[in-house]
């Protein structure tokens, strides 16, 4: 079970970076271009805040129920603090996800209540940019690279 979870968190970590990136995109290119609000640019926020919402619940479920590596901060959390690894996923991970997410509904909720389109688009693009940075930052790369 484990492991099938980590794989789907993996796997959804690139389609939400890919996901988000092509909206921003769109984002800025409405913004800038003057562009009007179409459907497309409401399903295309909806589906990044719903791939978001899958992610968190999949990372929730690792975190809090089968991950061997927070059982063990969990075991001994004073020592975890002071493990890099350890305080990395039991606290910065989950907290830096957890801001990305408020922002990004936060900025879907903001830009959905916004009849102007440039406005639209420039507030879904601060919330939904800020929450990407954030997220880019709390990847654990290195588990990746290395």
């Amino acid at each position: 079970m484990y492991t099938g979870l980590l794989h789907l968190h993996d796997v959804l970590r690139w389609i939400i970076l890919l996901t988000a990136l092509v909206t921003l995109l769109k984002y800025f290119i409405g913004w800038f271009g003057q562009k009007p609000w179409e459907k497309s640019d409401n399903i295309l926020g909806g589906i990044f805040i719903g791939l978001m919402d899958l992610q968190f619940l999949t990372g929730f479920i690792l975190y809090a129920f089968v991950s061997p590596i927070t059982k063990a901060a969990f075991q001994d959390f004073g020592a975890a603090m002071k493990n890099s690894d350890l305080r990395f996923y039991a606290v910065e991970h989950l907290t830096m996800m957890v801001i990305a997410l408020v922002l990004a509904h936060i900025g879907r909720i903001k830009s959905k209540k916004i009849s102007e389109s440039k406005s639209k688009f420039a507030t879904a693009l601060l919330f939904y940019g800020i929450a990407y940075i954030i997220i880019l930052a709390a990847i654990p790369w290195q588990r990746i690279i290395g």
